[in-house]
């Protein structure tokens, strides 16, 4: 029961922080972006702050099923926990791989005069761009070869 409750206030939340970034209304001053001025949402920041939370919300909760999973096949079949823990390593590896990848180098933004576009912020961006290309392009191979293996084994 907790679960679900859990689960429906969640979307209620991520409901209504979206409907008042995009029906809440512009903040007064704009953002001057050559020679035109953006509209900025009210509430940006607010929503950006809840796409964090829900990142680290899953994050956590990958890692205690993870977690939770390694143990409990550990006391059935020690092998078959140590070939899972295998995947969970070659992900980390991968997640590093990306960040080596990333560069630290300043990326231009019209009208952004902060240092959140350079050194660590702009590596981790290259990360994460890295990272879902990857991600993408195994989902697709995993669906094709699942298809084709399927269709093979009838």
């Amino acid at each position: 029961m907790i679960p679900k409750i859990a689960l429906w206030v969640l979307m209620g939340l991520g409901i209504i922080a979206t409907l008042m970034f995009f029906l809440g209304g512009n903040e007064e001053t704009g953002l001057m972006v050559v020679d035109e001025e953006l509209a900025i949402p009210s509430f940006t920041n607010m929503f950006l702050a809840w796409n964090y939370i829900l990142v680290a919300l899953v994050c956590i909760v990958t890692l205690g099923v993870v977690v939770w999973d390694f143990v409990n096949t550990y006391k059935v079949s020690p092998k078959r926990a140590i070939r899972s823990l295998i995947v969970v390593v070659g992900f980390i590896a991968l997640i590093i791989v990306c960040w080596l990848l990333g560069s630290p180098d300043k990326i231009d933004i019209l009208g952004y005069e902060g240092h959140d576009n350079e050194g660590a912020m702009a590596r981790l961006s290259d990360a994460c761009m890295y990272l879902t290309y990857i991600l993408m392009i195994a989902t697709v191979v995993a669906l094709v070869w699942g298809v084709i293996y399927t269709k093979n084994k009838k």
